[in-house]
C-alpha cells in the first residue's frame, strides 16, 4: 500500500476544538473507540455536502480493504523491535480518501482478465493455519499460467516454502480451472501484512492484493492501571469493558505499583503526533487503538460554520460508570426541530434520557450511565447535524486485603487469600511474575467468594516455593510461599531374601511419608519390565519380580526422593538340578543312522552346576577317548558314539546331582539303516497303455517303517530305467500308464524308509500292452424283408496295435428276460444275459455289412455288433430301437442333382456320365426313354443299383441330344423325372460374303449367318483380309456380332480379298467363306483433308466431389475436416465457423493440395464445437458445404464410445490424459 502523503499527515495533526469552559467532566476522558463494522458509518447517514474536508480522515478503520501496515522505518524511535513482536503494534498512520479507494477497486475489477476467484484477506490467531485460494480459468489458455506470491512489494514467497508455508497447484479438467493455494501453517505475529498474488500468461497479466491479520489471544504491559473504557471490543456487546490480561503480564516480574497522578490518555492522543500513537498505546496498555483512532478522525474533521447551530457538541464526553452526563447544543433559530440519535437510532424521552429547552439551548441528560452507553451520539436540526463521542469508564478495582507469607510441608493443601473492593471482579494470579492459568489437570485452583479470591494449591511440592502475587485494575499484592520436606521415618525396612528359581521375589518397605523413590540393583537403576514391577501405594513401596532368575540375585537398595536415607536388602536365588529333554521325542527316543557319528547334547541346569553320570545296563560310561564316551559342561552333558552300530541300540541313563538335589532321566537310542530290496513285482492285468502290478514288502525294513515305494520301468530291449512316480507310493499296488501299445516292458521296485532308498528289486517278467478296439460306429439298418434284416456299420475309430480281426453280429428278440431299451445313442443299450444274445455269424466277418436270415415275420429284434482283435472283443455297439422283421413299402422318390435341373451341355466327343439317386422299397423298377422312345442300349449304357441309376455315353455325338425321361415304380407308386442333354459342336461357315461398297481406304462387307450353328447360338464372327499379291491372311476384327462391317485403313493401290469365320461357345468354324470379288483401293482422285477439331472448353463451375462429414473430436487432440473440390479456373477456398470467416487464427491451419481441402483445428476445446463451412468461388459460380464438429472432453471410455467416438481415438486420449495427470501433479 502507498505511504501517506504529506497532506494527509497534516490533516491528522490538526488539533481538535478545545472544550468549552464550565465542563470539567469533559476534560478527563479515557478509553478507546470501539472497532466498528464498516456498515456502521453508513447507518449514520452521509456527510453534508458543505463539509468536503470530512472525507479525509486520519487513522485506520478495521475493514480489511482499508487496513495498511506501516513499514518498520515509520515506527517511533525505540519502539521498532517491540512493535514488530506484537500484532497490536502494527498500526496504519494514514489511508487514502474513500473516493480513491473506490476507484482502485473498480480499476482492479475491470483489469482482472485471468482471475475467476481472487484471494481474500483474512485474520488468524497465533499458532493457527489459514489458506488463501486463487482460481484461473484455463478455457482459452493453451498451457498453464505462471503464478507468483509476494509479501509486501518485493519478497517472493516461492523461496520461503517449507515448514510454515506451502504452495499447491491443482487443475480441474471438467471445469478447466487452475486452483492455486497458499497455506500458512502455525501463523506467527510477524506474518501479518500485505500480500500480493500475480498471474501471467504470455502478454496477459493480472494481480490482486490482500491483507493478513494475526491476532494474539493475550495482551502485554503489566503493572499499569488500565482504564476500562480503553479496553472495549465493541459497542453494546456482552464483553464490553472487560479487561484482557492474557498478554499484559506475560513473563514479567510483578513489582509494587507506585501511586501516580491520573493521566487522561484521551487528551494525550488528541494532542499527540501520529508518530507517537504507538508509543502512547504501548506505555498505557491500550489494545484497541484502531477504534480509538477512528473516533479521533471523526473528531478532527474541520467543520465549516453551521447555519443551524450557534454552538455544537463537544468532540467527546467522558463519564464514570453509574454517573450522569449532559449534552448541550445552542441553536441559531429556536424554532428548528431537534432530534437526538445514538448510533443512528433516534432517542426517545424516558427516565434514562431527559430533554430540556432553555432558550436556544437544547440539553439531553443520560442518567445512570452504563458501558452500553459508550457510543457515538449526534443531534440534527433541519438538514444539519453535529456529533460527539461518549466514553464510559469503569472505576478501578482495589486490593483491600493483602496476601500473607505462608509456610507449608510437601503434600499439604495450601490456600492464599486476598480481598478486593468489588464483588466478582476480574483478578489475575501470578507465580514469580508468570500468570497462573488453572485447568482441569492443574494443581492450581482459584475460588471466588464474593470479594474474596483464594488460590488453592493441591499437594504442594518444593517446586511450589515461590513469590505469588495478585493483580487487579487498581492494585496488586504479593506474598512468599515456602514448602519444606517433613522428617522421614522408616516404619518397615527391607529384609534379605532367599528364593527358589522361578518363584516370586517381593521386596517391601514402608516410610512415614507418601513420597516417591528409586530402586537400584548392584548400584544400577532398576527398569520396570513385564516381569519386574515397581509398586507405590501411599507410604508403601514394593519391588516384585515374577519367576525369579539367577540374574535377579544381587544387592537391592531403595532411596526415597529428596532424602539421603537408603534401605538395602540382598536377594539369593537357588535352583535344584534339572534335565531338559524338550528337544527329544515324546518317548525320549534318538534315532541314528548306522555308520554315522552320534553326538547327543542334553541341556542341564542347577545352582551350583550339577555333576552328570551316563550309564547303560548298570555300567557307567566314562569320560575319555573310547568309541562310546561322555562329555560334561556347566550347562550341558553330551553322549558321543563314533560310527554307530546296530548293537548300540538300547536305553541310556543320566544322573544329575548337586547340593540342591538330584535328577534322573532315560534316553532310548535306536540305530537304523536302509531297508532290503523287495521281491520282483507281478503284472496282473494289461491294457492298451497301462498295466496293474503288485509286490510284497521287503523282509527287513532297516529298523524304520517303510514310508513308500518308487517304481521304475524300461523297454525290454533298453537299459535305461525311467522313474514313474515322484511322490512315494504308499500301497503295494501301482498302475503304470502312458506305455506304447505293442512294446514289451519290464518294471522294478525300490523301498524307502526314513533312512533312505533300498537297492532295486529284480525286474518283473516282460509284458506287452495291448488293447481292444473301440466299438464300431454308425450301426444302421440297411434293409428289411419278411425273414431277413441287413445291418451295416462303420469300423471303430480306434483300432490299436493289435489290429482288427473281424466283427461279430448278435441279436435277440424283444421281450427277452431283462431286456431294457437303450437311449437314443444306443451306448447303454441292453441289460441282457449273454445267453439271450444270438450270434448271427458263426465266423468272424471282414465286411461291415451282414444279413441276418431265418427271422420270423412280424417279430422284433435288438441288434449289436462287436469288433474283435487279439486283445479280445470291444464294447458292443447297439442299434437304438427294436427292428420289425417285415418288409416296408417306401414310395419312390427321385433326387435330381442340382446341375441336372437345367440343360446339360457337353461337346462332341466328350464323355457323359450322369448319376441320379433315388429311393424306394422294395427295389423299384426303372425305365429310361429319349424323346418318348426307348433308349438304344447299343449307343447309351444304363446301369442301375438299389439306390441310383447311371446313364453313360463314352463319346457324345450331336444325335445324343434330346430329352431323357426316368420312371421309378414301386408297386403302384410311380415317380418320373426329365433331363435335357445338348451335345454341341463348332458352327459351319457363313453362307455368303460379299463386298457392298468401296470408297477411299474403306470397304463395306456383309454376310449371311451359317446354316449349321453347331446346335448352339452364334456368339460372333472373325473377319480376315489378304493382299492379292501375297494371299497372306490377317485378322481384322474378332468376336464381331453383326452380319455387316466396314474395313478401314487399307493401303491405297492394293487389291484385297476378305473371308469370315463363324464362332460359338465351341470355337471358330473349321472353314471360312471368302468373297468372290476383290476390292481395289484406287490411287487417282484421292483428296485427303485433315480433320478439323474444335478446342475443348475445360471451364467448369466449382463442385464438391467429396463432401464434409459430421465429426466428433476429443478435447486436447488435433482434429481435421476434409473435402475435395474441382473447378476451372481454380476456385478460391474460404473456411467459416458459424458463418464467420476464419482468418489469422493460430488455432487453425488450412491446406489445399490437388483439390483436397483440409482444415486442422489444433488441440480443440468444447468451445471449438459448431458448424463449419467450406466455400469455393471462381468466375463461374459459388458453392458451399457444411458439417458439424462436436468436441468431447473429460469423459469416460464408455460414454465416449456411446457418443460415437472411434475406439482408437478414445484409447489414445485416455493414455495421454493419464500420463499428463502424473506430469502435472
Amino acid at each position: 500500500m502507498p505511504e501517506p502523503t504529506k497532506k494527509e499527515e497534516n490533516e491528522v495533526l490538526a488539533p481538535a476544538p478545545a472544550p468549552p469552559p464550565g465542563e470539567p467532566n469533559k476534560e478527563k476522558e479515557a478509553g478507546t473507540a470501539p472497532a466498528k463494522e464498516p456498515n456502521k458509518e453508513k447507518e449514520a447517514g452521509p456527510a453534508p455536502a458543505k463539509e468536503p474536508n470530512k472525507e479525509k480522515e486520519a487513522g485506520t478503520s478495521p475493514g480489511k480493504d482499508e487496513e495498511d501496515a506501516s513499514p518498520p522505518g515509520a515506527l517511533p524511535p525505540g519502539l521498532g523491535s517491540r512493535a514488530l513482536e506484537r500484532k497490536d503494534s502494527e498500526w496504519s498512520i494514514g489511508e487514502p480518501p474513500a473516493g480513491e479507494e473506490q476507484d482502485k477497486q473498480n480499476a482492479n475489477s475491470q483489469l482482472s482478465t485471468l482471475f475467476v476467484e481472487k484471494p481474500q484477506g483474512g485474520a488468524v490467531k497465533v499458532g493457527e493455519n489459514i489458506t488463501f485460494i486463487a482460481k484461473v480459468k484455463a478455457e482459452d489458455l493453451l498451457r498453464k499460467p505462471t503464478v507468483k506470491w509476494f509479501k509486501g512489494k518485493w519478497m517472493d514467497l516461492a523461496s520461503k516454502a517449507g515448514k510454515h508455508l506451502q504452495l499447491k497447484e491443482t487443475f480441474e479438467r471438467h471445469s478447466r480451472v487452475y486452483t492455486f493455494e497458499m497455506q500458512i501453517i502455525k501463523a506467527k505475529e510477524n506474518y501479518a501484512g500485505n500480500y500480493r498474488c500475480e498471474v501471467t500468461y504470455k502478454d496477459k497479466f493480472d494481480s490482486c492484493s490482500f491483507d493478513l491479520e494475526v491476532h494474539e489471544s493475550t495482551g502485554t504491559t503489566p503493572n499499569i492501571d488500565i482504564r476500562s473504557a480503553f479496553k472495549r471490543s465493541g459497542e453494546g456487546q456482552e464483553d464490553a469493558g472487560e479487561l484482557d490480561f492474557s498478554g499484559l503480564l506475560k513473563r514479567r516480574e510483578v513489582k509494587p505499583q507506585e501511586e501516580q497522578p491520573e493521566v487522561d490518555v484521551w487528551e494525550l492522543l488528541k494532542n499527540a503526533k501520529p508518530s507517537e500513537y504507538e508509543k502512547i498505546a504501548f506505555q498505557y496498555g491500550i489494545t484497541d487503538l484502531r477504534g480509538m483512532l477512528k473516533r479521533l478522525k471523526r473528531m478532527r474533521r474541520v467543520e465549516k460554520k453551521s447555519a443551524a447551530f450557534a454552538r455544537i457538541l463537544d468532540p467527546a464526553y467522558q463519564v464514570d460508570k453509574g454517573g450522569r452526563v449532559r449534552f448541550v447544543v445552542e441553536l441559531a433559530d429556536p424554532k428548528l426541530e431537534v432530534k437526538w440519535y445514538k448510533n443512528g437510532q433516534e432517542i426517545r424521552p424516558s427516565t434514562k434520557y431527559i430533554f430540556e429547552h432553555k432558550g436556544c439551548e437544547r440539553i439531553m441528560f443520560i442518567n445512570n450511565c452504563a458501558l452500553t452507553d459508550d457510543s457515538e451520539y449526534y443531534v440534527t436540526a433541519g438538514d444539519e447535524k453535529c456529533s460527539t463521542e461518549l466514553f464510559v469508564r469503569e472505576p478501578p478495582v482495589m486490593v483491600t486485603k493483602q496476601l500473607e507469607d505462608t509456610k507449608a510441608y510437601c503434600g499439604e493443601r495450601v490456600e492464599l487469600e486476598c480481598e478486593v473492593s468489588e464483588d466478582d471482579a476480574n483478578v489475575k494470579w501470578f507465580k514469580n511474575g508468570e500468570e497462573i492459568i488453572p485447568g482441569p489437570k492443574s494443581r492450581y485452583h482459584i475460588r471466588v467468594e464474593g470479594k474474596k479470591h483464594i488460590l488453592v494449591i493441591e499437594g504442594a511440592t518444593k517446586a511450589d516455593t515461590a513469590e505469588y502475587s495478585v493483580m487487579t485494575t487498581g492494585g496488586q499484592s504479593s506474598a512468599k510461599l515456602s514448602v519444606d520436606l517433613k522428617p522421614l521415618k522408616i516404619l518397615t525396612p527391607l529384609t534379605d531374601q532367599t528364593v527358589n528359581l522361578g518363584k516370586e521375589i517381593c521386596l517391601k518397605c514402608e516410610v512415614s511419608e507418601n513420597i516417591t523413590g528409586k530402586w537400584t540393583k548392584n548400584g544400577l537403576p532398576v527398569q520396570e519390565t513385564d516381569r519386574l514391577k515397581i509398586v507405590h501405594k501411599g507410604r508403601i513401596h514394593k519391588l516384585v519380580i515374577a519367576n525369579a532368575l539367577v540374574e535377579d540375585e544381587g544387592d537391592y537398595v531403595f532411596t526415597p526422593d529428596a532424602y539421603s536415607v537408603t534401605l538395602p536388602a540382598k536377594v539369593h536365588v537357588i535352583d535344584p538340578p534339572k534335565i531338559n529333554l524338550d528337544g527329544l521325542d515324546a518317548d525320549n527316543t534318538v534315532t541314528v543312522i548306522a555308520g554315522n557319528k552320534l553326538r547327543l547334547e542334553i541341556p542341564i541346569s542347577g545352582e551350583p552346576p550339577p555333576k552328570a553320570i551316563w550309564s547303560r545296563a548298570d555300567k557307567a560310561i566314562m569320560e575319555g577317548s573310547g568309541r562310546i564316551r561322555a562329555e560334561n559342561y556347566p550347562d550341558s552333558t553330551t553322549l558321543v558314539i563314533d560310527i554307530a552300530e546296530k548293537d548300540d541300540s538300547g536305553v541310556y541313563h543320566i544322573n544329575l546331582k548337586n547340593e540342591a538335589g538330584e535328577a534322573h532321566a532315560s534316553i532310548k537310542i535306536k540305530v537304523v539303516d536302509i531297508p532290503d530290496p523287495p521281491v520282483a513285482p507281478n503284472v496282473t492285468d494289461v491294457g492298451d497303455d497301462w498295466c496293474i502290478m503288485t509286490w510284497e514288502p521287503p523282509v527287513y525294513d532297516g529298523g524304520s517303517p517303510i514310508l513308500g515305494y518308487f517304481i521304475e520301468r524300461k523297454k525290454k530291449q533298453s537299459s535305461r530305467w525311467m522313474r514313474l512316480n515322484f511322490d512315494l507310493c504308499k500301497e503295494t499296488t501301482f498302475e503304470p500308464k502312458k506305455m506304447i501299445e505293442g512294446v514289451a516292458y519290464e518294471v522294478r521296485i525300490f523301498a524307502v524308509n526314513a533312512v533312505g532308498i533300498s537297492k532295486p528289486s529284480m525286474p518283473s517278467k516282460p509284458f506287452v500292452p495291448l488293447a481292444v478296439t473301440s466299438p464300431p460306429t454308425l450301426l444302421t439298418v440297411d434293409s428289411v424283408t419278411d425273414t431277413t434284416v441287413t445291418m451295416k456299420w462303420r469300423p471303430p475309430d480306434q483300432i490299436g496295435a493289435a489290429g482288427l480281426d473281424g466283427y461279430v453280429l448278435e441279436y435277440c428278440f424283444e421281450g427277452s428276460t431283462s431286456a431294457k431299451q437303450s437311449d437314443e445313442n444306443g451306448e447303454a443299450a441292453f441289460d441282457l444275459p449273454a445267453d439271450d444274445w444270438i450270434v448271427a455269424n458263426t465266423e468272424l466277418i471282414d465286411k461291415t455289412k451282414f444279413t441276418i436270415t431265418g427271422l420270423p415275420t412280424d417279430s422284433r429284434i435288438f441288434v449289436r455288433v462287436k469288433a474283435v482283435n487279439a486283445a479280445g472283443a470291444s464294447e458292443p455297439k447297439y442299434y437304438s430301437q427294436p427292428i420289425l422283421v417285415k418288409e416296408i413299402i417306401e414310395p419312390p422318390k427321385i433326387r435330381i442333382p442340382r446341375h441336372l435341373k437345367q440343360t446339360y451341355i457337353r461337346r462332341v466327343g466328350e464323355a457323359i456320365n450322369l448319376v441320379i439317386p433315388f429311393q424306394g422299397k422294395p427295389r423299384p423298377e426303372l425305365t429310361w426313354t429319349k424323346d418318348g422312345a426307348p433308349i438304344d442300349k447299343n449307343q447309351i449304357n444304363i446301369r442301375n443299383s438299389e439306390t441310383d441309376t447311371i446313364i453313360f455315353i463314352r463319346k457324345a455325338e450331336r444325335s445324343h441330344s434330346g430329352k431323357y425321361d426316368l420312371q421309378v415304380k414301386v408297386e403302384k407308386f410311380v415317380e418320373t423325372a426329365s433331363i435335357d442333354i445338348r451335345v454341341i459342336d463348332r458352327p459351319g461357315p457363313p453362307q455368303l460374303v460379299k463386298i457392298d461398297d468401296v470408297w477411299g481406304e474403306n470397304v463395306a462387307l456383309s454376310w449371311t449367318p451359317p446354316r449349321d450353328d453347331g446346335n448352339t447360338a452364334i456368339t460372333g464372327y472373325t473377319i480376315q483380309k489378304a493382299d492379292k499379291k501375297s494371299m497372306e491372311w490377317f485378322t481384322v476384327i474378332e468376336h464381331y456380332h453383326r452380319t455387316n462391317a466396314t474395313i478401314t485403313e487399307l493401303v491405297i493401290g492394293n487389291e484385297y480379298y476378305f473371308r469370315v469365320f463363324a464362332e460359338n461357345m465351341c470355337g471358330l468354324s473349321e472353314d471360312a467363306t471368302m468373297t468372290k470379288e476383290s476390292a481395289v483401293i484406287a490411287k487417282d482422285g484421292k483428296i485427303y483433308k485433315n480433320p478439323v477439331y474444335e478446342d475443348f472448353d475445360f471451364s467448369e463451375a466449382p463442385m464438391f466431389t467429396q463432401p464434409l462429414v459430421n465429426t466428433y473430436a476429443v478435447a486436447g487432440y488435433n482434429a481435421t475436416l476434409n473435402c475435395s473440390v474441382r473447378g476451372n479456373p481454380k476456385p478460391k477456398i474460404t473456411w467459416m465457423k458459424n458463418k464467420v470467416a476464419i482468418t489469422d487464427d493460430p488455432r487453425y491451419r488450412m491446406f489445399s493440395n490437388q483439390g483436397v481441402c483440409t482444415l486442422e483445428i489444433r488441440k480443440p476445446s468444447p468451445y471449438d464445437g459448431g458448424t463449419y463451412c467450406c466455400k469455393a468461388v471462381n468466375e463461374l459460380g459459388t458453392v458451399e458445404i457444411e458439417c458439424k464438429l462436436e468436441v468431447k472432453g473429460g469423459l469416460s471410455f464408455c460414454r465416449l464410445l456411446l457418443q460415437g467416438v472411434p475406439p482408437n481415438i478414445i484409447d489414445s486420449y485416455l493414455r495421454d490424459l493419464h500420463s499428463s495427470s502424473h506430469e502435472e501433479y
